[in-house]
C-alpha cells in the first residue's frame, strides 16, 4: 500500500526564489539559462522538477517525493540541492517537516527565455506563436 503524501498547506509564502524573479519582472539572461538547462539535463531531476511542478506551490516533503519517485532519501537530497542551486526549487520549513516547491515562476521566465527568438529568420511567416501556459497561480 502506497504511502500518502504529505503536502504543505494550500498557500505558501513567497518562496526566496520566487522573490528574486517577481511575475511582473521575471527576466533571465544567459548564465541563468544554462544553469537551469544543466540542473535539468539529468533524468533524475527531471523527474523530480516534474513532480514538483506536478504538485504546483503547495510542494512535496522529501518523504513524499521518494516515495513517489522511488528513489532513496540521500540520492534525492542530492538532486534537490542541485535543483536548488539553479534556481529552480525553493525550500522552506513547516515544523519538523521541509516542503520542496517548484519556483514557477523562474520556469516561466525560462521558457519565455528560450522561444524569445522563435521564428525570427523567417521574419515570423508561418508561424503561430503562443506563450507558454500560466502555472504561477495554480
Amino acid at each position: 500500500m502506497p504511502l500518502p503524501l504529505r503536502q504543505a498547506p494550500a498557500s505558501p509564502p513567497a518562496t526566496p526564489a520566487d522573490r528574486a524573479m517577481p511575475a511582473t519582472t521575471a527576466t533571465v539572461d544567459e548564465a541563468t539559462a544554462v544553469a537551469a538547462l544543466a540542473a535539468l539535463a539529468q533524468g533524475m531531476r527531471l523527474r523530480v522538477f516534474r513532480a514538483l511542478v506536478g504538485a504546483g506551490p503547495v510542494g512535496l516533503t522529501p518523504g513524499a517525493l521518494a516515495a513517489t519517485l522511488d528513489v532513496p532519501a540521500s540520492t534525492l537530497s542530492f538532486h534537490l540541492k542541485e535543483l536548488m542551486n539553479a534556481g529552480l526549487v525553493s525550500q522552506e520549513r513547516d515544523g519538523r517537516h521541509l516542503i520542496y516547491r517548484p519556483a514557477l515562476v523562474q520556469m516561466q521566465a525560462l521558457l519565455a527565455y528560450l522561444s524569445a527568438h522563435c521564428c525570427q529568420a523567417s521574419g515570423g511567416a508561418g508561424c503561430e506563436t503562443t506563450s507558454p501556459t500560466d502555472c504561477s497561480h495554480c
